[in-house]
């Protein structure tokens, strides 16, 4: 899954944080506004209401990550799970925010800080315990919108990755240096 090759496991997070964000995007760019908000089913979540929750929860997270706890106290988790925005720009604004807010934490970070404490809901975590525990939530809700994403647009769908059937193809580009593998 590497872009390149990196010993660095700051440098290597940021770029796996990257990759989600870009499928996450490149899937919710295929809805309309209608299919952005759709909810399947009365416990289901829509594509809005993940966004909102990862950005509620990326903000809590990141902000001020290495000096209080991870789960801050003016941030309301249940109310994740409500009413996004109104609009599809007020959702997205809330995604941009969430992401910068990460990336901007992580890239303030040394490799010397993996060691070091923070906390989360009271917790102690190494920085890289609480990266890989990032690393495992954020990618979770990112597939949730690829599949929503997925099954409401169907036949419209534009793979984000390699087509069903042409593995063999995509390989060879591969190899010949005409394509990347991400």
């Amino acid at each position: 899954m590497a872009l390149k090759f990196t010993t660095s496991y700051i440098e290597d997070a940021v770029g796996v944080f990257q990759y989600y964000k870009r499928l996450a995007d490149g899937a919710m760019s295929q809805l309309t506004d209608e299919q952005f908000f759709q909810v399947l089913d009365p416990e289901m979540n829509s594509v809005a209401i993940i966004v909102k929750h990862m950005s509620g929860n990326m903000v809590s997270r990141w902000t001020d990550f290495l000096i209080s706890d991870g789960e801050k106290p003016t941030r309301n988790r249940d109310l994740e799970f409500c009413e996004p925005p109104a609009t599809r720009a007020g959702v997205h604004e809330c995604w941009e925010h969430g992401w910068q807010t990460l990336f901007s934490a992580l890239e303030s970070l040394t490799e010397a800080d993996l060691g070091r404490t923070v906390t989360i809901r009271g917790e102690a975590h190494s920085v890289m315990q609480a990266v890989n525990r990032q690393l495992a939530h954020y990618p979770y809700h990112c597939g949730q919108i690829v599949f929503l994403s997925k099954h409401l647009r169907y036949a419209d769908w534009k793979t984000l990755s390699v087509p069903r059937g042409h593995s063999q193809e995509f390989n060879q580009k591969v190899a010949a240096g005409e394509l990347s593998q991400r």
